[in-house]
């Protein structure tokens, strides 16, 4: 096993200009990791880890055997100022035999809590909903007693599509805010602060009702410009939708040509947002530099079912 420290983000200032020191991980790179490598691009598969460029893939694929699986493709048909998924025109329909890989990876790896996310698929009818759907479904028969947490886009405010997906019954149902909403021109340029509110609250409205039993989810970044005032009021925001888990990390600029860094949040102001959250209700609220969406799901998602 290799093992070194690193810095964090590939586009973003170095130590000397003033980079932080607590956005430095320990690279390890021991066997378990090149063995999901190894799984997933023998299955086809996509994920969030590397399509994202996330800072804790060697942390989930070498210490916990975990991936956030990405499903319909890896080309997305919004152009987000953030993402480093690649934008344009996705060139097929989803894959048919995507349903069933992502159930076998799942099955290999012996996962009891599997992340699905994805990218957004405006071109599709239904938003890609019916595959989101064959996805959970294929997970749960062939991992019964495996958790499954969905990451979805807003589906653009497609009739039914939280129909489809929520009828799927996975345990987490997860759409994330990304950023207060001063900054969704910028930063969502497809996408409307009250229409991701919008579908958060109605899935909360039918867990409420009983008509789905699982968890609802979202997270934000900071880091983009936002102010602590308007990090406060988004977290209250997204407590009256009923939301019950969230997550803030730090944002890190991909590429050049994606958006830069406004400032580094100091640790001590995550650990802040984190208090507000729970005082405002929240059942679990996980913040700091380094988390992501899926950073450690398995864990405080199921101290909150047990």
């Amino acid at each position: 096993m290799s093992e070194t420290l690193v810095q964090i983000g590939q586009n973003a200032p170095t130590r000397r200009e003033g980079r932080p020191d607590w956005l430095r991980i320990r690279l390890a790179t021991p066997a378990s990791y090149h063995q999901v490598r190894s799984l997933v691009e023998r299955l086809n598969l996509h994920t969030v880890c590397q399509e994202a460029r996330c800072p804790n893939i060697y942390e989930c694929w070498g210490e916990h055997g975990t991936a956030t699986f990405m499903i319909l493709g890896d080309v997305c048909t919004r152009r987000c100022g953030f993402c480093a998924v690649t934008s344009g025109r996705p060139p097929a329909g989803p894959d048919r035999q995507e349903p069933a890989h992502v159930a076998e990876a799942v099955a290999v790896m012996g996962l009891r809590h599997a992340v699905l996310t994805s990218v957004d698929r405006d071109d599709l009818p239904d938003g890609g909903a019916r595959h989101w759907a064959r996805v959970i479904a294929a997970v749960h028969a062939k991992n019964p007693h495996c958790a499954v947490e969905v990451l979805t886009p807003d589906f653009r405010g497609v009739p039914d599509a939280l129909d489809v997906v929520l009828g799927a019954a996975p345990e987490v149902f997860s759409h994330n805010m990304e950023t207060v909403p001063s900054l969704y021109r910028k930063a969502r340029p497809g996408s409307r602060y009250d229409r991701s509110l919008a579908l958060l609250a109605e899935a909360s409205r039918r867990r409420d009702a009983g008509e789905y039993a699982g968890r609802v989810k979202t997270g934000i970044m900071l880091g983009l410009g936002e102010t602590p005032e308007e990090i406060y009021s988004t977290l209250a925001d997204i407590r009256s939708a009923g939301v019950e888990i969230m997550t803030l990390g730090q944002y890190l600029q991909p590429t050049p040509k994606h958006l830069p860094v406004a400032r580094w949040v100091h640790p001590d102001e995550f650990a802040a947002y984190r208090g507000y959250a729970l005082s405002l209700g929240f059942a679990h609220c996980e913040a700091g530099p380094l988390v992501r969406s899926s950073y450690h799901a398995h864990e405080h998602v199921k101290k909150n079912t047990d």
